[in-house]
């Protein structure tokens, strides 16, 4: 679904169509920590990269939660001739819109990352889709980058799917040796830069807010915004 240069009537059109998904947008799940995560270490340095819908508003959670120095929009599971917004909304490239998130292991874990992720960034249960977007292109999958983090990965998703907190299996798959590339710039710091619009405050804003009250320990209110 290309998102961008919406006029009037789309955008009045899209609040129609996200009228319906109103609901689901602003779903939290209220789940667990992982029993399973990542060693304590002395680094203070680490990256994640999740896929989970459009990567606005991934990214719009991310840039929120303490210990998070950086989330960049991107493309994550295809080749780098292909990572391109317009190829990547048609489908069939291979990649995901996608989050890579820096964060401090000190300040927050990778389980804490992934508890989020399942919580609020997104409803793990919908296959190759979320919220009005439909495709391979927005399913929910760890992009695990390293085999630590797939691991972490795969013990939190067959512990939350014996909890009951969700209505169907997680649909969330773990993908290895995938190389993340950036988004082109008008897609960073979406969500800040446009709070009003139809898609991100029917889709989007309801995370954040979400985001605030579920993890208020984890929320930082000022974002970590994308550099240019």
């Amino acid at each position: 679904m290309i998102k961008t240069g919406w006029t009037s009537a789309l955008m009045a059109l899209a609040v129609g169509i996200c009228a319906s998904c109103a609901q689901a947008a602003g779903e939290v799940f209220v789940i667990p920590a992982p029993t399973v995560d990542e060693p304590v270490t002395t680094a203070h340095t680490e990256t994640a990269v999740f896929a989970g819908g459009c990567f606005w508003g991934v990214q719009g959670v991310y840039q929120h939660v303490k210990g998070v120095s950086q989330a960049v929009s991107g493309y994550t599971g295809g080749q780098p001739q292909t990572a391109h917004y317009e190829q990547v909304g048609e489908g069939g490239t291979g990649h995901a819109e996608s989050v890579q998130v820096t964060f401090d292991p000190s300040q927050v874990s990778y389980g804490q990352l992934l508890q989020i992720y399942f919580s609020v960034v997104h409803d793990p249960t919908e296959r190759d889709r979320q919220g009005p977007d439909s495709g391979s292109q927005y399913r929910s999958t760890v992009f695990a980058q390293t085999p630590e983090q797939h691991q972490v990965a795969q013990a939190y998703i067959s512990q939350l799917n014996g909890t009951g907190v969700y209505s169907k299996p997680l649909a969330t798959t773990i993908e290895d040796n995938k190389t993340f590339y950036p988004a082109e710039g008008y897609h960073q710091n979406y969500l800040t830069l446009h709070p009003d619009a139809p898609y991100i405050a029917i889709n989007d804003q309801p995370k954040v807010a979400n985001l605030a009250k579920v993890f208020a320990s984890h929320y930082e209110q000022k974002p970590v915004l994308v550099k240019e």
